[in-house]
């Protein structure tokens, strides 16, 4: 423009357009560069507002934690886990601002700040990104990463937005060419845009961690509120209804908490001790009383902020209820065994053991209540009759029926193996002969009186007692081996009741091993 077969004048005019020009760019660099500044301060204003908001909101908890643990300590350590992911990288963001100020003289002086070497040097090295500039996007995808791991399943919405908020990926410009996510932001940029692009980074942090708390607050509320944490609950008019009664009563919903525990309860009288006050729940456990209709009357404390909540109980319950039915059953089967002290349970509902009077041939009254010892005699069956006496002076009657049977014949054993045994001489000579009751639900001692062996190409030998004579014992010596020897009539009595004649104890056959 200043150049050809011009007039000195027109190169003059021309070379002052030039600077006319120039001195306009510049004064528009400095407007720009100075809005960058202001924006930056607003930010950081809000930034300051942010970090109390959020201060406010994690003390509150606290002090929810402090009322109520159960309920609100989970969260709790939630929330704590986002409060330090936010803290520290904010802190690391002030730490990366702090050194790009240090350039400058004035932080304030925005104009000033049109340099763009400082992060340039730090972060970038020719096409490739520094080892400051890695750690920079490290602790972005920490933070990121971080709490998305804390929030888990829930808050779907919010992981988006920090996936997209604190994104790194490669970026791709109007042009069509493909750069770097850190180059995209922060290379060849002056130094004011930068420190406002971080500035802005920090606001992210702040609202994300105001979004989240938030959310998981609102979502402990939801959860809280919602009715699938309700069980419909059946109070009947009474606790005890009599045959031929229309049930009277009214379905409420109760809310189902697990974590809520009373700080103190009072039932007719009586602080409860702390291990009464379980998770969502209070066990009662006192003595039901006398016959009759009982109260139930007391209260709930809860502590709520700085006043005690209290909550009336009010109930009843009968000790007696009206009887139907004698239960009558045998500890062991359905049946009874002679020659065996069958244990049994009799009792009538509703009515105390010392009301309860039952009846038998060979019934006698055990030790405990509502115990029995039977010991039938002769015959098929036995027939036991119950009588309950109500408070009233009503009685009240029912009979049950069992029937009985013989001890099972016991199996025959030697060197306490049955059945098919092999064996050598010498073993067989001094083992002991027993009888025994296989699945048999008594445990009863049986004591072998007598058998016979047989041994082949010898006479049978008959035995007294359990264990080979010497007959017996020579019979042996002369079996060669593969001889099978026969055990058999084997007689047997219980131990201490040898009246009850047992059945002969199956036989025992024995292969001579040697």
């Amino acid at each position: 423009m200043a150049g050809g077969k011009l007039s000195p004048r027109q190169k003059m005019i021309n070379l002052m357009y030039l600077v006319f020009i120039a001195m306009m760019a510049l004064n528009m660099s400095k407007e720009v560069l100075s809005a960058f500044g202001l924006m930056n301060e607003r930010i950081s204003d809000s930034n300051q507002s942010a970090t109390v908001r959020n201060a406010a909101f994690m003390q509150g908890l606290a002090d929810k934690v402090a009322e109520q643990p159960a309920k609100y300590q989970p969260l709790k350590q939630q929330a704590d886990a986002i409060d330090k992911l936010s803290s520290d990288f904010n802190a690391y963001l002030e730490s990366v601002k702090a050194d790009l100020l240090k350039s400058v003289d004035n932080p304030s002086e925005y104009e000033k700040m049109d340099r763009t070497d400082f992060l340039d040097e730090k972060w970038f090295s020719g096409d490739k990104v520094t080892k400051d500039g890695e750690a920079f996007l490290a602790q972005i995808k920490t933070y990121r990463e971080g709490v998305i791991e804390v929030l888990g399943e829930d808050n779907k919405d919010i992981q988006a937005d920090l996936k997209k908020k604190f994104a790194t990926d490669n970026v791709k410009t109007s042009d069509g060419i493909t750069k770097g996510w850190l180059n995209y932001h922060f290379e060849g940029f002056p130094m004011v845009a930068s420190l406002t692009k971080l500035t802005q980074m920090q606001a992210d942090v702040k609202t994300a961690e105001s979004e989240v708390l938030s959310s998981m607050l609102a979502g402990k509320l939801k959860i809280e509120a919602s009715l699938t944490n309700f069980d419909a609950i059946v109070v009947p008019d009474k606790t005890a209804f009599f045959s031929g009664e229309e049930f009277t009563g009214t379905i409420i919903l109760g809310k189902k908490d697990q974590t809520l525990r009373a700080d103190k309860v009072i039932i007719n009288g009586k602080e409860l001790s702390p291990d009464a006050m379980q998770a969502g729940k209070t066990i009662l456990k006192f003595p039901a009383g006398g016959v009759g209709e009982r109260e139930i009357v007391g209260e709930f404390q809860f502590k709520e902020g700085d006043s005690i909540i209290k909550i009336p109980v009010k109930s009843s319950y009968a000790v007696v209820p009206k009887p139907n039915s004698a239960t009558i059953s045998a500890d062991k089967m359905n049946v009874v065994y002679r020659g065996v002290a069958n244990p049994m349970t009799i009792s009538f509902a509703g009515v105390p053991d010392n009301n309860v009077n039952a009846s038998a041939p060979g019934l006698s009254k055990g030790s405990g209540t509502g115990k029995y010892v039977m010991n039938p005699g002769s015959g098929n069956e036995v027939t036991i009759s119950v009588t309950g006496s109500l408070p009233d002076g009503t009685k009240v009657s029912d009979r049950s029926t069992f029937r009985i049977k013989d001890i099972p014949k016991p199996s025959g054993t030697i060197a306490g193996q049955a059945d098919n045994v092999s064996l050598p001489k010498s073993n067989v000579e001094i083992a002991t002969v027993a009888a025994k009751l296989f699945d048999f639900d008594f445990d009863l001692n049986i004591n072998v009186t007598s058998f016979k062996i047989k041994v082949p190409g010898q006479p049978t030998v008959t035995v007294n007692g359990n264990r080979m004579n010497d007959q017996a014992k020579s019979a042996l010596r002369k079996a060669s081996r593969g001889d099978a020897v026969q055990i058999f009539e084997i007689k047997s009595q219980i131990q201490g009741n040898s009246s009850i004649k047992l059945l002969p104890a199956s036989p025992v056959f024995i292969e001579i091993s040697n």
